[in-house]
């Protein structure tokens, strides 16, 4: 998701619709203007209960006002509050999450860092230690886990899989939906899904992950958006914050936050595992440095 660095600020962009925005809207639209730094510390559910509304309302104030949704709004007042404190990255009027065709490579380096150093920052602010701990408790008993992701978050949800495996977790990526939908056919209440998707909306992950909650499975969501259908759906939500810039939106954009959290559940695992996983990581450690190609030793030279 890009948020253009072009344009009006968000006061201007709020005030422009302010008298026309119905009582609902109008709660968010107020208490972003009053504390636009809470916002970033807040996530969409916690805005729409301090504003005194609901998410959707706070969902549907950030389309009126030109964004895809409520992560845009917290990138549009991070980049404000970057340039009116001088930040040369996040702030400067030069510089925020758009490339242009003209853009140096230095500046392209610096808006992706920036991005995804504040992508990282956001997700453990707004990280749900508790929803977290529910989680890794629950892989860390489970008599199987089963890892959905398609697209481009299928690269996530592998990378979920190496770890656990490595650490003695029984646990197997399914990225094709109807291998996916016959794993979850096979689940029991003693088992676990791991759903990773951005959107939380892509079918060939909510169905599988939807079918294996019937079946009695916990489910966990690893998402950008916790009011998607697959987050309602989840006992455990894991909320990401993409970092999105020009040329890295949606997955892209949230590679980073998403390897974040999957970072997270894995050691924490680890450490409610401790006797399994380290016996785990006794066992294989030693498998890179057999398998590494190492130079030939140079000849000595004789006479």
């Amino acid at each position: 998701m890009t948020v253009s660095t072009h344009g009006p600020d968000p006061a201007q962009r709020i005030l422009a619709v302010h008298a026309e925005l119905p009582p609902s809207l109008r709660k968010v639209a107020d208490f972003v203007l009053a504390e636009p730094e809470a916002v970033e510390r807040c996530s969409a559910a916690e805005l729409a209960r301090r504003a005194g509304t609901s998410q959707a309302a706070v969902t549907r104030f950030c389309q009126t006002i030109g964004l895809e949704g409520y992560q845009g709004l917290v990138l549009l007042l991070a980049r404000e509050q970057g340039r009116r404190a001088g930040d040369p990255v996040w702030g400067g009027a030069e510089v925020g999450p758009d490339i242009l065709p003209h853009d140096d490579l230095e500046r392209v380096v610096a808006v992706v860092a920036a991005a995804d150093v504040r992508s990282l920052q956001d997700t453990a602010r707004r990280l749900d230690l508790v929803a977290l701990e529910r989680a890794a408790q629950a892989v860390a008993r489970a008599r199987r886990v089963d890892v959905y992701g398609v697209g481009g978050s299928a690269a996530m949800a592998a990378e979920t899989d190496s770890r656990l495996f490595g650490i003695g977790v029984p646990v197997r990526n399914w990225t094709e939906v109807h291998a996916a939908t016959t794993s979850a056919a096979l689940l029991t209440p003693a088992d676990v899904v791991i759903a990773v998707s951005v959107s939380g909306a892509t079918r060939e992950v909510v169905e599988p992950a939807a079918l294996a909650a019937r079946r009695g499975a916990t489910t966990i969501a690893v998402t950008g958006e916790p009011g998607s259908p697959l987050a309602r759906s989840a006992d455990v939500v894991l909320t990401v914050a993409p970092g999105g810039t020009t040329f890295r939106e949606g997955p892209f954009a949230a590679r980073h936050a998403q390897l974040f959290v999957i970072d997270c559940l894995y050691v924490r695992v680890a450490q409610l595992t401790y006797d399994r996983a380290s016996a785990a990581r006794a066992l294989t450690h030693h498998i890179p440095e057999d398998h590494a190609v190492r130079a030939p030793r140079p000849r000595r030279r004789t006479g």
